[in-house]
């Protein structure tokens, strides 16, 4: 009888729950999912973009995975596929703190990591906003994305899966 087995050493205090990190990304939106793409492919990682089919996705040269509309689908089925040790991309403070307890590495789309030291106060201020704007107060505005921006992604992507590998 022959038995295959899987050997795998894990890397930097990341254990996982596979052998194969993977990107999974709030692909809804994101700005950045070309930068995305072109630093998974330098370090041959895969990538998955999740998205709901008001925003369908062709022709990405990475694995799509198409959820229904309805509210937070996208979001779940992003919390389900992410292993202990894959990165995950998202803006969305909520899922953010979903994928940290199962040991995902989250990064923002403007180019900072979620922690569990920096969620909790994330967390609050999105509350704390969204009671605002109930009552009719505004909020703020979000400013155009810049070159800026993509560069501070790019480098915090990175420095993350160097750290990784």
């Amino acid at each position: 009888i022959y038995l295959a087995f899987k050997h795998y050493i894990p890397s930097k205090n990341t254990a996982r729950s596979d052998d194969i990190m993977k990107i999974v990304v709030d692909a809804d939106a994101c700005p950045v999912k070309e930068i995305i793409l072109k630093t998974a492919q330098k370090y041959d990682i895969k990538v998955i973009m999740v998205t709901d089919t008001s925003h369908i996705m062709y022709d990405m040269p990475c694995e799509v995975k198409t959820v229904d509309k309805g509210r937070d689908s996208a979001d779940i089925a992003i919390a389900n596929m992410v292993s202990k040790g894959d990165i995950s991309v998202t803006q969305d403070y909520g899922l953010a703190c979903m994928l940290l307890a199962k040991g995902s590495h989250v990064v923002n789309q403007n180019g900072f990591l979620y922690t569990n030291e920096n969620i909790d106060s994330l967390l609050m201020r999105r509350h704390i906003s969204a009671k605002q704007r109930r009552s009719g107060k505004k909020t703020g505005h979000t400013s155009a994305r810049t070159a800026e921006d993509d560069k501070r992604f790019a480098e915090c992507l990175e420095k993350l899966i160097s750290s990784l590998m």
